[in-house]
């Protein structure tokens, strides 16, 4: 069974009933959406890390899942911070971006889910929206961090995508609960899926490597929807091949 490297939430002191001390946690519906697809996970602990380390942490792995959360800094992509970023973790964000590079460099197979597709964006030179909620000609995308936050839209994928064959159709139903977006693309990355308003819910790397970005959360739904599932067996396959 291929082994898939999670990088994990930072979890403060306190936010788990009976926890005295910080720690690391990743939900439980990415680690479900894995196994279903036949594979095993490790949960890494975020620390700073240069490319070099990262790289070697990933040659123990067959694979890199990349999962939500909290805003990038906008210093990632060489902005200034607005009042609506929020859950910045510096030591998280070094983190992922070194891993999503490392990744790139590796052509390790990789599953970048919202925060995470916005990772791999800015790891490549890309910068992101910081905050499109309640613009005018945008649907609802949800809120992100609040109980019940999710919206459910479609999202229109190019046909031919690596999204779209792992998922087997052109337009799913998926759900969304995020208010940033991808901005000026990543060098080498290609937008693969939009929803209906425009904005930017799907990338991939060109080339040979599995590398795939989604901006909308399939592990919400893979349980009750194949096609989200079918993006996590997809990507498990891809891992096992390496």
């Amino acid at each position: 069974r291929p082994l898939i490297a999670v990088p994990a939430y930072p979890v403060k002191a306190g936010r788990v009933q009976g926890w005295e001390k910080p720690g690391v946690a990743a939900p439980t519906p990415y680690m479900e959406a894995l196994h279903r697809a036949g594979a095993r996970e490790a949960i890494l602990m975020p620390v700073a890390i240069d490319d070099t380390d990262a790289s070697e942490v990933l040659e123990r792995f067959d694979g890199l899942l990349l999962m939500g959360g909290g805003d990038l800094h906008p210093e990632e992509y060489g902005q200034e911070r607005r009042d609506e970023v929020y859950g910045v973790i510096p030591h998280r964000d070094r983190f992922e971006v070194a891993l999503a590079r490392a990744a790139v460099a590796r052509d390790l197979p990789t599953l970048a889910i919202c925060r995470g597709h916005q990772v791999l964006n800015v790891a490549l030179g890309g910068s992101l929206d910081q905050h499109i909620s309640e613009r005018d000609g945008v649907l609802a995308h949800g809120k992100p961090g609040v109980p019940g936050g999710s919206s459910v839209h479609d999202v229109d994928l190019e046909p031919g995508s690596r999204l779209a064959e792992a998922m087997g159709v052109t337009r799913a139903s998926c759900s969304s609960h995020h208010h940033q977006a991808v901005d000026r693309v990543g060098d080498r990355l290609r937008v693969t899926a939009r929803s209906p308003d425009g904005v930017v819910e799907g990338i991939e790397l060109d080339g040979d490597a599995w590398i795939v970005g989604a901006q909308w959360h399939p592990e919400d739904t893979a349980a009750t929807d194949a096609a989200q599932q079918r993006l996590f067996d997809t990507f498990v396959r891809q891992a096992a091949r390496g």
